[in-house]
């Protein structure tokens, strides 16, 4: 029974990874949540962490068969001499690997603290609330941009998309709202900061979850009930984040990012209220 119970929590965790990964509502901040919701745990050393960190691969894979289109042309066409610098794969990826560089020297100088002292619901809730009002700030600002193609990000505009990602350190922050803030205030409409969020995402998820796993020691340390639940968490969430992610990008066409800052304030005022009441 209790084998059935974890298969089912891994599960759960899966679909809200799944729908929260892209949203601008802090995927790890709802794993947080949830996670002492349902009482999860391993009985391994910090599994909790590596899981909340590896099933975001499963999302991370939703985008690139999504996106697999434009992930293929930027191969077919890395090289400049063929098309041009500016519409090259070479530099579209150069792009991204500059926005990579703040948050990798931020999250590896900083991650143990974060780890430390910031991973609980009250540091969630507080985030979340702060977030909210940032995003409504930030789209009341910036929202008239009219900069649609990924492709023509700037080195400087990269910097200050990654500089911006480096507050999704913080649990309830949001790596997605964080980048979408960034590429608002470099220049970028909602849309093609979307979608570059995305395409940032798999390098840095990627680094994130390979990281988690150095730390736990690697899959061998986990046991086959942990490797199980692991597997499940990693298939809901891309089943999830394939539903997700394309109605994402077709709302934010249409309606502005202003409704999920009001989710963002809203949840981090229940959360604070459930900590009070002893939930957690």
């Amino acid at each position: 029974m209790e084998t059935i119970l974890f298969l089912i929590k891994s599960a759960i965790l899966g679909i809200v990874e799944g729908i929260t990964e892209f949203l601008p509502i802090s995927s790890t901040g709802h794993l947080i949540i949830a996670e002492k919701l349902l009482a999860f745990s391993g009985p391994s050393p910090n599994y909790v962490e590596m899981f909340t960190y590896v099933i975001q691969l499963g999302a991370i894979l939703a985008i690139v068969l999504l996106y697999w289109k434009k992930i293929k042309d930027t191969l077919i066409h890395f090289f400049p001499k063929k098309v041009g610098f500016e519409r090259s794969g070479f530099k579209f990826w150069l792009m991204i690997g500059i926005a990579c560089i703040p948050g990798a020297v931020i999250g590896i100088a900083l991650d143990d603290i974060a780890d430390r002292y910031l991973f609980n619901p009250y540091t969630v809730a507080i985030t979340l609330f702060v977030g909210g009002f940032l995003m409504i700030w930030a789209e009341k600002r910036f929202r008239s941009n009219r900069v649609g193609a990924d492709l023509s990000v700037s080195p400087k505009q990269a910097i200050v998309i990654g500089a911006f990602q480096c507050l999704a350190i913080i649990p309830g922050m949001s790596r997605s709202a964080s980048t979408i803030i960034g590429g608002w205030v470099a220049g970028l409409s909602t849309v093609a900061a979307a979608e570059f969020s995305f395409f940032l995402a798999i390098p840095v998820m990627i680094g994130m979850s390979a990281l988690k796993l150095i730390k736990i020691g690697g899959l061998t340390s986990m046991t086959s009930l942990e490797m199980y639940g692991l597997g499940i968490g990693f298939f809901v969430s891309f089943l999830v984040a394939l539903f997700v992610v394309d109605r994402f990008i077709a709302f934010l066409k249409k309606r502005p990012m202003k409704y999920f800052a009001f989710y963002r304030i809203g949840f981090g005022l229940l959360v604070l209220l459930a900590g009070y009441f002893g939930l957690f």
